[in-house]
């Protein structure tokens, strides 16, 4: 007796609102193809990053509850940084997917939970992923450490653009360019013309007529 087809239902994830899911689909649907699956559900996050739960990624959440559902059989996704950054929630979505007995497929990692050692390398490359987004974390924070002590000891620091800057943060607008602005501002010119004219941000514009008219 030939078994079912298995069902199975693909979760993508773009983290910014330029990129696309479309490769992701198409890819995933000629292996679904290919092992003669079914595809029952595209589920989709676009614009949210994978670093954040369940509970900020709708997508994601109502992939595990159709999950829960067993509406398919299957997750199809295209990599382990897809379903997400974090070593606790890629394990709590496999934990998750596992106990309602639908299985993950990672097509960038060759990783199928159908068997034990797909399960087991899962496991490895998650927390390889973790270390690795720990350690970016660390270079990131002794860089600022190093900037917060030359800060201490000197006063300033230069950045990677060769600017003398002598805080952290985003620098502001010139003073010059802020005292052009409550000029045009005053003549009536509109807010969207003074911010190329200048090049200030909208936002500095609006907040300087706010502050004038109060």
């Amino acid at each position: 007796m030939t078994k079912p087809a298995k069902r199975a239902a693909i979760y993508c994830s773009v983290s910014t609102g330029s990129q696309s899911i479309d490769n992701q689909v198409r890819e995933l649907t000629a292996v679904a193809e290919r092992r003669g699956w079914t595809i029952e559900e595209i589920y989709s996050d676009e614009g949210i990053s994978g670093a954040k739960g369940r509970d900020k990624r709708p997508g994601l959440d109502a992939m595990l509850k159709g999950a829960t559902k067993r509406k398919f059989d299957v997750v199809m996704a295209w990599a382990l940084d897809r379903v997400g950054r974090s070593l606790i929630d890629l394990l709590n979505t496999i934990k998750h997917l596992e106990s309602v007995g639908v299985d993950l497929y990672l097509d960038q990692q060759h990783l199928d939970t159908t068997t034990a050692q797909g399960r087991l390398l899962f496991q490895i490359n998650s927390a390889f992923a973790e270390f690795e987004r720990a350690m970016i974390a660390q270079r990131v924070n002794a860089g600022l450490n190093t900037i917060k002590a030359k800060l201490a000891k000197e006063g300033k620091f230069i950045s990677k653009k060769g600017i003398v800057r002598t805080k952290l943060g985003r620098p502001g607008a010139e003073p010059d360019k802020l005292a052009s602005a409550r000029q045009k501002l005053a003549e009536g010119i509109g807010i969207g013309k003074i911010a190329r004219e200048l090049g200030l941000g909208a936002g500095t514009v609006h907040k300087i007529a706010r502050q004038m008219r109060a």
